[in-house]
């Protein structure tokens, strides 16, 4: 049984469809990231899977319950963290009042073990909070009880880098013991370092779903020569090569051909150093949010 399975779901506003006839699975076991930028159709996705809003058509299962289903739903809520984009934490009271609260609704086995990574002021007022101390407190919350599924909101937005490292780290270690992570983002560069897979939403509509290696492939390589200075790079095009540009002693370019067919090119050229990297991982997401 999959985690969650989207089958054509919408959800229309007025003339706006904020999410047109998704259709999606994520597996037990796994980091899923739904990419794409504010207003994309991200959120309304994950309040249509929390059963804060009915979906125009179509439906989907979490933890095999229909979130159409109010009964069903709250049962599955027992086994399902959730991260808002937005904590909306009572901010009267203090970070120790307010998971005592949480942990009265849903149990807290793990929030000592949460509170040694992520180490808001317990003893002050929220209201006294920084972005990034409301989004631990937000954290500790969504995974204290030890559920199976965890979905969250942009969940790294606010803390600083040594807390995202330490973040993306720990969801390496729940996905070891066979905990399901559904986050949406816009920040490309943890999904790199976690996910296993993506899905990619544009204008509410799912435009590609693959592997997180598969992702980075379509993106091809970035190729930087440097050649002796009166090299003439003139005929360095082909198959493959593209966002050519042209610098003082060499080119660059995305290749994303035969890559023995680019060596046999490169070997008519008097090469002084060659580069070859991944793109950064915006510049495949733009791919899919380029001009049309």
């Amino acid at each position: 049984m999959a985690a969650i399975e989207v089958s054509g779901l919408s959800k229309h506003y007025g003339d706006v469809r904020a999410n047109d006839d998704l259709t999606f699975t994520v597996r037990k076991g796994e980091i899923f990231g739904y990419l794409g930028p504010n207003g994309a159709g991200k959120t309304t996705t994950i309040r249509s899977l929390l059963g804060f809003q009915s979906p125009t058509e179509g439906t989907a299962t979490v933890l095999g319950h229909d979130v159409r289903d109010e009964d069903e739903l709250i049962e599955a809520k027992a086994e399902i963290g959730y991260l808002p984009g937005d904590p909306g934490l009572d901010e009267q009271v203090t970070g120790r009042e307010y998971l005592d609260y949480q942990a009265s609704l849903k149990g807290d086995e793990r929030r000592g073990e949460l509170l040694e990574l992520f180490d808001p002021p317990l003893d002050r007022k929220i209201r006294e909070y920084s972005r990034g101390n409301k989004q631990m407190v937000g954290i500790v919350q969504a995974f204290m009880h030890d559920p199976d599924l965890v979905i969250m909101d942009e969940p790294t937005s606010g803390l600083d880098p040594l807390k995202q490292e330490a973040f993306n780290e720990f969801l390496r270690g729940e996905r070891e013991r066979g905990k399901t992570v559904f986050f949406s983002s816009h920040v490309l560069g943890e999904v790199r370092r976690v996910c296993d897979r993506v899905g990619i939403i544009r204008e509410g509509k799912l435009v590609t779903l693959e592997d997180i290696d598969a992702l980075l492939r379509r993106g091809g390589k970035r190729v930087r020569v440097h050649t002796r200075s009166d090299a003439d790079l003139a005929g360095l095009d082909g198959e493959g090569i593209v966002d050519r540009e042209a610098f003082d002693d060499g080119v660059q370019f995305t290749f994303t051909g035969d890559y023995n067919a680019l060596v046999s090119l490169l070997a008519q050229y008097d090469i002084v150093d060659l580069e070859i990297e991944e793109p950064p991982l915006e510049d495949v997401f733009m791919h899919f949010y380029g001009a049309d």
